[in-house]
């Protein structure tokens, strides 16, 4: 997924001289600096291993300026979702991936509580798209680069739904140019044509969400979420349609 970081980026920042890092357990990241996206579970896998959380925990808006912040040395790893962390480390040679074999999280799209009939229609077209091609058509089209290849089922509809997202997460959701692209997003297209509706997007920050769904300025949330008992408390999830772990990226 070259494609959606922009190119050099990466490759033109400082840190070649940076002191080597090993990692081979999450007990070696105690007392390192520890890069995460705001608001994610990786967030909180950080805190939690972390002899320092306060200080040595920080927070950035999208994956990507966690990478920058790591290139410049900065930071000293990145805990981050395993898709995400490949699209990051194709891009920078210096970079490399450890497994902590953490549990596997399962995304899912977000409604407000209150919202049951909207959940089961999201539901049942999750189920068509997961037992037909679609899903993997969605999946394949995406991961080689040819999502503008994809038709937008739900642009001729009346009725909108709303979906917000964060575009920093490729190959779920990213830029290209001006528009969100990524699975999510395609995905979210399908869900909304079955349903006679158009899909208009919002994209946001990651940790401002929830609260946009809970205002009602989003009908609903598709973003690589993973289903927490913490955001169970505040929203309702779909049927989970990938599942995901979170990496450790450090300098080589």
């Amino acid at each position: 997924m070259a494609a959606v970081i922009s190119a050099g980026m990466l490759s033109g920042c400082s840190g070649n001289n940076l002191p080597k890092i090993e990692i081979s357990s999450l007990a070696d990241i105690a007392s390192l600096k520890i890069g995460v996206q705001s608001g994610t579970t990786g967030e909180g896998i950080a805190k939690e291993n972390s002899s320092d959380p306060d200080n040595n925990v920080k927070g950035y808006r999208s994956g990507m300026d966690a990478a920058l912040a790591l290139k410049a040395g900065n930071i000293d790893c990145i805990i981050i979702d395993e898709l995400p962390a490949e699209s990051i480390v194709a891009e920078n040679d210096t970079f490399t991936i450890f497994d902590p074999g953490l549990e596997a999280e399962e995304y899912a799209i977000a409604v407000r509580k209150e919202d049951t009939a909207l959940l089961e229609q999201i539901n049942a077209s999750l189920e068509k798209i997961k037992q037909g091609d679609t899903y993997n058509t969605l999946l394949d089209t995406i991961a080689s680069g040819k999502w503008k290849e994809l038709e937008d089922k739900s642009a001729n509809n009346t009725d909108v739904i709303k979906m917000g997202t964060n575009a920093e997460f490729p190959p779920f959701e990213f830029l290209d140019g001006t528009d969100v692209v990524g699975f999510d997003i395609a995905m979210c297209r399908e869900i909304a044509a079955d349903n006679g509706k158009k899909l208009e997007i919002t994209n946001m920050a990651f940790d401002g969400l929830i609260m946009a769904l809970q205002s009602g300025n989003i009908d609903m949330i598709a973003a690589g979420m993973t289903i927490t008992e913490e955001r169970l408390q505040e929203v309702s999830f779909s049927d989970t349609y990938f599942n995901s772990k979170q990496v450790i990226i450090y300098r080589k």
